[in-house]
């Protein structure tokens, strides 16, 4: 069984989380304490960069969630599940929309989070202001894309919508969505209502506590004694 270092809050784990359960595949899941020195060594000498998640399948360290998830689709998906279609030009599209989720979603809202984190005196509000610049020009190019579509690509479920779930969710908590944005907004509570979504929010629930952005998480959102 595929082993995957992961922890429930993390988007790029959650992305990874929601593939392997559309595609059907089993993980051995062993969450990640980065604050244990002993666990932090071992997890940095498996992979010197120290980001997560990492497989570790037959013993190879496969890195990157777009790449872990080909990996999974490649090895070890249940049949007749995909999340790369096998037309070359489908493929092309779907790989693109993966990209620009990563770049201009996940990567301004985790700018976000790292301000957050920053102390007094050492805040970037020149890098925030670009930051939620680049979210709200996204959020168009998303809302644009979205005429007329079920999902990002026509491959339909596919890594796109892996990558959409977790970077949109988080990003709202920082920018809210503009109410001009409906096809967004319902491709939005598309990707809630989806199992595999579904599920990775279920078991990030408990952990919302401890994410620096939690006060602008939608009351549906927190967990139960919240």
């Amino acid at each position: 069984m595929p082993i995957l270092h992961y922890h429930p809050l993390s988007s790029y784990c959650q992305k990874v989380g929601i593939a392997a359960d559309a595609l059907g595949v089993t993980l051995d899941k062993r969450l990640l304490n980065l604050g244990d020195s002993a666990e932090r060594a071992a997890f940095l000498a498996l992979w010197p960069v120290g980001k997560m998640p990492v497989l570790e399948d037959a013993g190879r360290t496969v890195v990157e969630s777009s790449i872990i998830i080909e990996h999974l689709q490649l090895h070890h998906a249940a049949p007749g599940r995909r999340l790369i279609p096998d037309d070359a030009a489908a493929a092309l599209d779907v790989r693109l929309w993966d990209r620009l989720l990563d770049q201009y979603v996940m990567t301004p809202m985790q700018k976000c989070t790292d301000d957050l984190l920053r102390p007094e005196g050492q805040k970037d509000p020149l890098g925030l202001a670009r930051a939620t610049d680049a979210l709200t020009l996204a959020y168009g190019l998303i809302d644009e894309r979205l005429a007329g579509r079920e999902w990002l690509t026509d491959a339909g479920f596919s890594l796109a919508d892996c990558a959409a779930a977790p970077a949109l969710f988080y990003a709202f908590t920082y920018v809210p969505l503009p109410a001009q944005h409906q096809h967004l907004a319902a491709y939005f509570e598309r990707l809630l209502a989806h199992p595999a979504v579904a599920a990775a929010l279920d078991e990030a629930r408990p952990f919302f506590r401890y994410y620096p952005g939690r006060a602008g998480l939608a009351a549906r959102f927190l967990p139960p004694e919240a």
